[in-house]
């Protein structure tokens, strides 16, 4: 999210400011007396986020806070806890003045000191735990670090959401201390719900995958762990629903180029069809507001269709806040207002003009660092233009300040006034880090390998760039983690090893150093080789040009493997697909591992998969393709279907139709299941449609006839028939193991342009060995068959759609006909 002016300052603050983390030993949690000495070398604690005449607190209507600051809390309205939000929201926007009212719209609202309100910093980030960018958030004294969790693509291989709602109350519990101890705010902008439309994206690794439903289920689940105090999850109105922290899903909408060749996201216009922009790039965001209830939403920098995003009115407020009901604020990605202005030149907008279109189009927040804050600079002169309302910016106030006192920053939260030092970095939240790690790892490729028996190993050879990686492990929009385990740490614990990196780090730009990890793969009795990607090969800014491993990796892999005395496991660690089909096909390379960005216990979590004392189960969120992808088509073709005239493929599992390395779902185990004893109860399905308006056309392969009423519009009619059916999955090997069971739906053969299949369920089971478990499943016809039209309408087709349990060679499936009768 930080633009290019924040990237380059940042880089500077991490090169200038050691981490505090080089004070911990690896694989060590700090203890409270390790906490102590080192806060004393540091400057105090701040005990609350909100200070006032030299006190810290943790709320703005304390009592003693306003005797701090000379004046007496009873006189404002805006503190009376008695009353509704939108009243006291009301009376605090009606205290200020035009001046004070635009202090309050940039990610560091200033407060206004005379009526008690605090300043605020909006800007804190917890993708994959409590992360040190943005100006709320900050790491030191009493608080040496955070939990960090594996970055999403891997947690979300792991197919679990239970995990991911987890992952969200932990992050968030961490959070709300921090928050206590004055080293957090209360406002975080994650999760990233955009789509791996394109392998060569480099912000892979911070999304759940290519799976518009599976991204939507991910951002439901980790906001509700983020968001939800515990009996407060529904509320009649949802604006008094309390916050334990606020989420943002982001970046909306259609937002996947980063900077391929001359393309860059700051100008970046995505033509995209309504069809996949219902389909594809809006789903997971619908999900998030609809179903997770999310209280914020950030708009991209591209622009959809020739119009910026932040200043899409049909986009922000006729479609998020109308359509969706959405309960929260809109905040811009960072410095989005002067890309507008200032990159894309759009329309030849003064600020003045740009300020009125994105508030008028119902962005509530601008993020603006440091040079160019436009709402706090420009929006008095708009006003004085004519070009904005004074009510425009109290609506914007309002609802910041109401997402603010349901987090508690005005009364607090009494469930969360206790979290401080004790609950952060705990032995548990270590160990759901490790196992999140654990969970998500895929097994590629194993010719009877894995797992390898420690105790038969007089010596294995270590090679790769990763080997001792630790800062890698925990991707981007990372913070400070508790303690870094990284893979020879752990691989060291279990084996006598033979260290030989062969290459000085991912870009391997010299061979030189291959020989040493040849000679030592010739003596040692297994190899075990650690390579892949990191930030410097995709990030944000960074879409790669190819799928192929850097620099003279495959050449170090290929010539130790081909030298190796004894069995050859390879590791990965990449957030988007690699091209290893060079050993997926080498016969002397007997495993391959997936470990994506595996967090600050990766090493723990590689080393307990390889030595078998963890059974990978973890599924590709993301289809990986072979390296001639990049030269079929370019990656500026937002299309999801394929365009055969310009020899384009389709893209993702759904639309995809060449040939790939690994399909999206793919994940072998150590043990082998097998699905039987299918039962369901349905099918077929008779919807009765009371007037031929309720039918759609529906697009049709040449020679088909159309029937009377060739599909619904979903939403035309309340539809609450089910497709309920259950499966038994059977463990027919020797090792408890984990399985993930993945139901598609496949549209009737006669419908034209439609997903090849779509994934409508998932469960992830634990099956004991030569064990069997029931797994059932009830699922909303008109979701689960629904296509999208070239119309955009959402619509279920008649005919003979078919459901489908498992992915590949093991898969059964049953048919489901839908009848419409007008």
């Amino acid at each position: 999210m930080a633009p290019f002016r924040l990237f380059f300052l940042l880089s500077v603050a991490t090169i200038i400011s050691p981490s505090l983390s080089r004070f911990l030993p690896q694989s060590a949690t700090p203890t409270p007396a390790q906490n102590q000495s080192l806060a004393a070398a540091l400057p105090p604690s701040k005990l609350g986020p909100i200070e006032s005449n030299g006190r810290n607190y943790t709320k703005v209507c304390d009592s003693a806070r306003f005797a701090d600051m000379g004046l007496d809390m009873d006189d404002f309205t805006y503190c009376d806890g008695s009353l509704p939000y939108e009243v006291r929201v009301e009376d605090l926007i009606g205290r200020m003045t035009l001046a004070e009212k635009v202090a309050q719209l940039g990610d560091r609202a200033d407060g206004v000191g005379r009526i008690g309100l605090a300043n605020y910093r909006w800007w804190s980030e917890a993708l994959h735990g409590v992360s040190d960018i943005g100006h709320g958030t900050y790491f030191g004294d009493v608080v040496l670090g955070a939990t960090s969790f594996p970055t999403p693509i891997l947690t979300a291989a792991s197919f679990n959401e239970s995990l991911w709602l987890r992952i969200g109350q932990v992050t968030s519990t961490e959070a709300r201390a921090m928050y206590n101890l004055g080293h957090s705010g209360l406002t975080f902008w994650s999760p990233n719900i955009n789509l791996v439309r394109d392998p060569r994206w480099g912000r892979a690794l911070e999304t759940p995958g290519e799976d518009p439903f599976m991204a939507g289920r991910y951002s439901v689940n980790f906001v509700r762990g983020m968001q939800d105090v515990e009996g407060s999850e529904v509320a009649k109105d949802a604006n008094s629903r309390p916050l334990k922290t606020s989420a943002c899903c982001k970046h909306y909408a259609a937002y996947d180029v980063d900077n391929w060749f001359f393309h860059e996201r700051y100008s970046f216009d995505a033509r995209v069809t309504e069809q996949d922009m219902v389909e594809t790039f809006v789903r997971p965001f619908e999900m998030c507001v609809k179903e997770g209830d999310a209280s914020s939403i950030m708009c991209s920098y591209n622009l959809v269709n020739g119009i910026p995003v932040c200043a899409d009115a049909r986009l922000l407020s006729q479609t998020i806040r109308n359509d969706w009901q959405f309960h929260g604020y809109i905040v811009s990605d960072c410095d989005s207002i002067a890309v507008m202005v200032e990159n894309v030149k759009w329309q030849g907008d003064t600020a003045e003009d740009a300020v009125a279109q994105v508030m008028k189009a119902g962005l509530d927040l601008d993020c603006g660092y440091p040079k160019d804050p436009y709402y706090e600079t420009y929006t008095m002169s708009a006003v004085a233009q004519g070009k904005v309302r004074e009510s425009d910016i109290d609506n914007a106030l309002k609802n910041l300040y109401i997402v603010l006192m349901r987090a508690g920053f005005f009364d607090g939260l009494p469930a969360y006034e206790s979290l401080g030092e004790k609950d952060i970095c705990t032995n548990g939240n270590i160990e759901l880090a490790t196992d999140a790690a654990r969970q998500g790892i895929v097994l590629l490729k194993n010719n009877l390998t894995l797992p390898l028996d420690a105790k038969k190993l007089d010596l294995v050879s270590l090679v790769g760039p990763h080997v001792q990686t630790t800062k890698t492990m925990i991707g981007n929009y990372a913070g400070v983690p508790c303690r870094y385990t990284s893979p020879f740490d752990a691989i060291t614990k279990e084996v006598k090893v033979d260290y030989k990196q062969g290459c000085a780090n991912v870009a391997c730009t010299s061979q030189d150093s291959i020989v040493w990890a040849v000679n030592s793969a010739k003596t040692a009795n297994a190899t075990i080789i650690i390579a892949g990607l990191d930030l410097g090969v995709e990030a944000e800014s960074l879409d790669r040009t190819n799928l192929l491993l850097p620099g003279f990796q495959t050449k170090l892999i290929n010539d130790v493997a081909d030298a190796s005395k004894g069995p050859v496991v390879l590791v990965i660690l990449s957030g988007g697909g690699v091209d290893v089909s060079f050993a997926q096909n080498n016969p002397k390379i007997g495993a391959i591992l997936w470990a994506g960005y595996p967090g600050e216990e990766g090493g723990k979590a590689i080393s307990d998969v390889i030595f078998g004392r963890y059974n990978p189960g973890g599924r590709l969120p993301l289809t990986w393709y072979k390296n001639d992808y990049v030269d079929i088509l370019p990656m500026t073709s937002m299309q999801l279907r394929p365009i055969d005239q310009l020899g384009y493929p389709g893209r993702t599992y759904k639309f995809f139709n060449g040939t790939v390395l690994y399909p999206f779902g793919y994940g072998l185990s150590y043990t082998t299941f097998e699905y039987s004893k299918l039962n369901y109860e349905t099918s077929s399905i008779t919807i009765n449609v009371n007037s031929t308006d309720y039918c759609k056309p529906l697009s049709l392969k040449p020679n088909v006839t159309a029937p009377p009423c060739p599909a619904i519009n979903v939403v035309s009619l309340p539809c609450e028939e089910e497709i309920t059916f259950d499966i038994e999955v059977a463990n027919t090997g020797n090792m408890d193991g984990s399985e993930v069971v993945q139901v598609y739906s496949k549209p009737p053969p006669e419908v034209a342009d439609a997903p090849l299949k779509q994934l409508v369920a998932y469960q992830r089971v634990f099956v004991p060995a030569k064990g069997r478990s029931k797994v059932s499943f009830s699922l909303n016809a008109c979701k689960a068959l629904a296509l999208v039209e070239k119309t955009a309408y959402v619509v279920v087709p008649s005919g003979k759609s078919t459901i489908v349990i498992g992915n590949g060679d093991g898969e059964i499936s049953f048919p489901v006909e839908v009848k419409l009768q007008v």
